[in-house]
Order: C-alpha cells, then sequence, then structure tokens
C-alpha cells in the first residue's frame, strides 16, 4: 500500500459514493474534552483500504445540533443531533466535564440523554473514551462486565457502580459489544486496536504511521500511575523500613528487618500487614521496582548496573519483577520515558 501525500487526509471529491463505510458516530456531551472528541475522527480517518479509500465514515453529534460546551476556553459548532445515532455501527463517547462528576455525585441520566442513547442500534458496537464509561455504566450498559478508566478514577467509578468491575492497569478492554479506555491518549491505542479487528494489522499499522503514533503499546497503564511512598512512622515498623529504603541493593531477609524493628519475625509480620496493608516481601519488591523505574527513567546506567542498584542482582530477575508490575520489560520502560530512539 503506497502512501497518500497526506495520509490523514482523504480527498472527499474523489471518493466513491456507492462505497458502503462503517459508520462510528461520536457524542459530544456539554463540556467534552476537544483532545479525546477528535481522536475517533483522526485516527479511524486514517484507515485506508487498498484503494486509498477510507474504511470508516466519521460524524459527530451532540444531543442537539448547535454548539457544545467543552473544557477549554472555546466551544465547537455541531451539525448533527443525537438522530445520527441511529444510523451508528460504532458509537464512541469522549470523556465530558463536569458532566462525569455529577454522575460520579449520583445524578442520575439527563433525559434528553437517555433518549439518545436509546437511539442506539441493538446491535451498534459502543466505546467509551476515559470517564466516558461513567455515561455507559449510569446507563446500566456496563453491568457484569469488567471495563477500565482512567487510572485516577478507577476507585471511583467502581464504588459507584458496583455492579462492573474496574482494571485500572490496562490500556483499553475489549468486551465485545462495549469497549473501554484508560485516559487520554489509550483512546487512540483502543482505535487502533478496533481498526486491527475489523481490518487486520496492516492496516491498523498503516493508520499509525499516518498519525505518527506507535501502531501498539506495550505494557499498560501501570506505568504511568505515580505511587508516592509514605512517610515511615517513628513507631511500629516504621524505622524498619526507612532503614530498608536505604538498603535496597543488599539482600535483605525477613529476619534483618524484624531484628532492626525489635520484634520476632511473626509480630514483625503481623504488624507490617496491619501498618502497609502488604507482606513485608510484597513491599520490598514494590520499593525495588520503584527504585528501578526511577534509575530507569534518569540514569543512563546499563540495565545489569540497574538491577544491582536496585536489590534485584541480575536483569532477569528485574525484568520479571518490572514485567509483572507494570507489563513491560526494562528497555521498553527506559525508551518510553527517556525517549530513547525518537
Amino acid at each position: 500500500m503506497s502512501a497518500p501525500a497526506n495520509p490523514c487526509h482523504v480527498d472527499l471529491s474523489a471518493l466513491d459514493p456507492d462505497r458502503v463505510r462503517h459508520r462510528v458516530v461520536v457524542l459530544a456531551l456539554d463540556g467534552v474534552i476537544p483532545f479525546d472528541l477528535g481522536i475517533p475522527n483522526r485516527v479511524f480517518g486514517a484507515a485506508l483500504d487498498a484503494d486509498l479509500q477510507p474504511l470508516y465514515e466519521v460524524v459527530t453529534c451532540g444531543l442537539t445540533a448547535g454548539p457544545v460546551r467543552t473544557t477549554e476556553d472555546y466551544a465547537l459548532l455541531v451539525e448533527h443531533g443525537a438522530e445520527a445515532l441511529r444510523t451508528a455501527d460504532t458509537v464512541v463517547v469522549p470523556p465530558a466535564y463536569p458532566f462525569v462528576d455529577e454522575i460520579a455525585a449520583g445524578a442520575p441520566l439527563p433525559p434528553e440523554l437517555t433518549a439518545a442513547l436509546a437511539l442506539v442500534p441493538d446491535g451498534a458496537r459502543k466505546v467509551a473514551l476515559c470517564t466516558g464509561a461513567y455515561v455507559f455504566a449510569a446507563a446500566g450498559l456496563l453491568d457484569g462486565r469488567t471495563v477500565t478508566t482512567h487510572w485516577n478514577q478507577a476507585d471511583r467509578l467502581e464504588e459507584q457502580f458496583p455492579a462492573l468491575s474496574v482494571d485500572p492497569n490496562v490500556l483499553f478492554i475489549d468486551d465485545g459489544d462495549v469497549l473501554t479506555s484508560a485516559g487520554v491518549a489509550a483512546a487512540i491505542d483502543l482505535c487502533l486496536h478496533i481498526i486491527r479487528t475489523d481490518h487486520g494489522s496492516a492496516v491498523a499499522n498503516f493508520a499509525a504511521r499516518a498519525c505518527v503514533v506507535p501502531p501498539s503499546r506495550a505494557g499498560g497503564q501501570a506505568q504511568y500511575i505515580e505511587r508516592p511512598v509514605p512517610e515511615p512512622s517513628a513507631a511500629g515498623t516504621g524505622p524498619a523500613r526507612a532503614w530498608a529504603l536505604e538498603r535496597l541493593h543488599e539482600p535483605l531477609t525477613l529476619q534483618d528487618l524484624a531484628g532492626r524493628a525489635g520484634m520476632s519475625v511473626r509480630s514483625f509480620t503481623r504488624q507490617f500487614r496491619t501498618e502497609t496493608g502488604q507482606s513485608p516481601g510484597q513491599w520490598l519488591t514494590g520499593q525495588r521496582v520503584d527504585l528501578a523505574r526511577h534509575l530507569l527513567e534518569a540514569t543512563d546506567l546499563p540495565i545489569d548496573r540497574v538491577a544491582e542498584r536496585a536489590g534485584f542482582g541480575t536483569a532477569t530477575s528485574m525484568r520479571q519483577h518490572l514485567r509483572a508490575s507494570v507489563g513491560v520489560s526494562p528497555q521498553a520502560y527506559r525508551k518510553t520515558f527517556q525517549g530513547v530512539g525518537v
């Protein structure tokens, strides 16, 4: 497949009017985030067939045609109202504020939005970007499903809608007719996944190159979650934890930690779990992973040296723990946060 001069822009005058295209309808609610709103049009619009004809038709609608407020200092003029949802093969709901906050606080869906969602054909694929999941959740469309959303909203979503389960560690979840993405740029990953599912890797890769993004990203959003280490308390196991943080490069044992706290291993383990919610081994591994992440981000140390400094001993051991924690290899993690090869 050869690329057109501008593969993210198609000459509308050259389109075959008789060709049937998968219709994606994006619902722009008041308070929509413009970045998220624009992703479906940009990514699906870059999916072309062998004749360089677009495979998707993307239409943006509001609850009514006309101006739609955004989270920024401008509004958007949307030409289609909710009736466009009747024609959708795929419906996409991006995040909108303060609308999401109102649902999270227990407010029901407005009647006009409930009526709009009722227009969606039964067989249409439903896609929620980031906190757009609140809309589907409030409509009862996520009951019994595992979904994802932005990691900082995961607990809130699950608490408000206990009939669903939230996985905060992934970039997106494909549950057949309902798909959800994590925050912000994860919407790009989900749109590319849909293209790959519909038309194969070659088309998805072409669309990714056209939009100057990777065709797929290793790991999930766990690698982007900041987990600050709490200040150790002066009593209990706190002093032992503070002591261990200064010696993560050493082969620390449970006996070492318990001895530092002046406790038996059994008492120390029980007290440690009470204070941290983790076993000493889990906590120690987590601290070493955090140190390794910091060294991979902030230094150019060889991978073997990072493993030694973080207390994993070998690069193989560190690779296993990093993959288990954030889903990527040390090399991939460093490339993401240092921009190697960009």
